[in-house]
Protein backbone atom coordinates (compact mmCIF):
# COMPACT_ATOMS: atom_id res chain seq x y z
CA UNK A 1 0.00 0.00 0.00
CA UNK A 2 1.62 2.72 -1.30
CA UNK A 3 0.54 5.97 0.57
CA UNK A 4 2.67 8.70 -1.39
CA UNK A 5 4.12 11.53 -0.16
CA UNK A 6 3.64 12.32 3.45
CA UNK A 7 3.57 16.19 5.19
CA UNK A 8 2.17 17.59 8.10
CA UNK A 9 -1.04 19.99 7.48
CA UNK A 10 -0.62 22.73 10.11
CA UNK A 11 -3.87 24.87 11.09
CA UNK A 12 -1.91 28.45 11.28
CA UNK A 13 -3.21 31.75 13.01
CA UNK A 14 -1.42 34.16 10.69
CA UNK A 15 -0.02 32.51 7.33
CA UNK A 16 2.55 35.26 6.69
CA UNK A 17 3.97 34.75 9.79
CA UNK A 18 4.17 31.41 9.64
CA UNK A 19 5.46 31.28 5.98
CA UNK A 20 8.41 33.75 6.99
CA UNK A 21 9.09 31.39 10.83
CA UNK A 22 9.48 28.66 8.61
CA UNK A 23 11.25 29.65 5.93
CA UNK A 24 13.88 31.00 8.35
CA UNK A 25 14.13 27.28 9.13
CA UNK A 26 15.23 26.80 5.89
CA UNK A 27 12.07 25.53 3.94
CA UNK A 28 11.05 26.77 0.28
CA UNK A 29 7.60 27.70 -0.68
CA UNK A 30 7.03 24.78 -3.36
CA UNK A 31 3.15 25.63 -3.58
CA UNK A 32 0.24 27.56 -2.65
CA UNK A 33 -2.54 30.10 -3.54
CA UNK A 34 -2.82 33.17 -5.43
CA UNK A 35 -1.44 35.19 -2.50
CA UNK A 36 1.64 32.79 -1.81
CA UNK A 37 3.00 32.27 -5.39
CA UNK A 38 0.58 30.19 -7.03
CA UNK A 39 -2.41 30.18 -9.94
CA UNK A 40 -4.58 28.35 -7.90
CA UNK A 41 -6.81 30.55 -5.42
CA UNK A 42 -7.69 29.18 -2.02
CA UNK A 43 -10.95 27.58 -2.13
CA UNK A 44 -12.19 28.25 1.05
CA UNK A 45 -12.91 32.50 1.35
CA UNK A 46 -10.47 34.54 3.26
CA UNK A 47 -8.15 31.16 3.92
CA UNK A 48 -4.96 30.37 2.47
CA UNK A 49 -2.65 28.06 2.63
CA UNK A 50 1.40 26.95 1.24
CA UNK A 51 3.31 23.72 1.30
CA UNK A 52 6.81 24.00 2.33
CA UNK A 53 10.26 21.83 1.25
CA UNK A 54 13.20 21.48 3.31
CA UNK A 55 15.35 18.06 2.05
CA UNK A 56 12.55 15.48 2.16
CA UNK A 57 10.57 17.49 4.93
CA UNK A 58 7.26 18.53 3.67
CA UNK A 59 4.85 20.99 5.59
CA UNK A 60 1.64 22.75 4.69
CA UNK A 61 0.45 25.97 6.14
CA UNK A 62 -3.36 26.32 6.19
CA UNK A 63 -4.83 29.51 7.40
CA UNK A 64 -8.81 29.32 8.17
CA UNK A 65 -9.23 25.55 6.59
CA UNK A 66 -8.66 23.47 9.59
CA UNK A 67 -9.78 22.97 12.83
CA UNK A 68 -6.68 21.39 13.87
CA UNK A 69 -3.14 19.99 12.34
CA UNK A 70 -3.33 17.11 10.23
CA UNK A 71 -1.28 14.01 9.09
CA UNK A 72 -1.34 14.11 5.47
CA UNK A 73 -1.00 11.79 2.94
CA UNK A 74 -1.19 12.44 -0.71
CA UNK A 75 -1.17 9.31 -3.03
CA UNK A 76 0.28 9.88 -6.43
CA UNK A 77 2.60 13.10 -5.17
CA UNK A 78 6.14 12.49 -4.48
CA UNK A 79 8.11 14.61 -1.40
CA UNK A 80 9.61 16.88 -4.27
CA UNK A 81 5.59 18.13 -4.69
CA UNK A 82 5.18 16.85 -8.15
CA UNK A 83 2.78 13.83 -9.64
CA UNK A 84 4.91 10.33 -8.91
CA UNK A 85 5.19 7.94 -12.10
CA UNK A 86 3.20 5.14 -10.02
CA UNK A 87 0.86 4.86 -7.07
CA UNK A 88 -1.97 3.29 -5.67
CA UNK A 89 -5.54 4.86 -6.39
CA UNK A 90 -6.62 6.47 -4.00
CA UNK A 91 -10.23 4.37 -4.17
CA UNK A 92 -8.05 1.09 -3.51
CA UNK A 93 -6.32 2.67 -0.75
CA UNK A 94 -9.88 3.20 0.88
CA UNK A 95 -11.04 -0.31 0.24
CA UNK A 96 -8.10 -1.83 1.77
CA UNK A 97 -8.00 0.50 4.55
CA UNK A 98 -12.10 -0.24 5.04
CA UNK A 99 -11.44 -4.08 4.80
CA UNK A 100 -8.42 -3.59 7.65
CA UNK A 101 -11.60 -2.42 9.87
CA UNK A 102 -10.67 1.05 9.75
CA UNK A 103 -13.11 3.89 9.83
CA UNK A 104 -12.79 5.40 6.22
CA UNK A 105 -16.25 7.43 5.78
CA UNK A 106 -18.50 7.32 2.67
CA UNK A 107 -17.18 5.49 -0.33
CA UNK A 108 -15.56 7.40 -2.70
CA UNK A 109 -17.15 7.73 -6.18
CA UNK A 110 -15.92 4.96 -8.90
CA UNK A 111 -13.49 6.40 -11.51
CA UNK A 112 -9.87 8.15 -11.38
CA UNK A 113 -8.22 10.86 -10.56
CA UNK A 114 -8.23 13.39 -7.84
CA UNK A 115 -10.46 12.52 -4.59
CA UNK A 116 -9.88 12.44 -0.54
CA UNK A 117 -11.26 10.86 2.47
CA UNK A 118 -10.66 11.61 6.26
CA UNK A 119 -9.57 8.90 9.12
CA UNK A 120 -8.95 8.78 12.74
CA UNK A 121 -5.89 7.42 14.74
CA UNK A 122 -6.70 6.00 17.76
CA UNK A 123 -5.51 8.83 19.91
CA UNK A 124 -8.03 11.26 17.85
CA UNK A 125 -5.52 12.42 15.05
CA UNK A 126 -7.08 13.16 12.12
CA UNK A 127 -5.32 11.50 8.77
CA UNK A 128 -6.19 13.16 5.44
CA UNK A 129 -5.73 10.91 2.62
CA UNK A 130 -5.41 13.55 -0.33
CA UNK A 131 -5.35 12.08 -3.84
CA UNK A 132 -3.99 15.43 -6.21
CA UNK A 133 -3.80 13.74 -9.37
Amino acid sequence: MNLGAFSVSLAVKDLAASRTFYEALGFVTIHGDANQRSEKPSPVEGAGWCVLKNGEHVIGLFQGMFPTNILTFNPGWGQDGQPSTSHTDIRELQKSMGERGLDVGTPIAEGAGPASFMLTDPDGNPILIDQHV
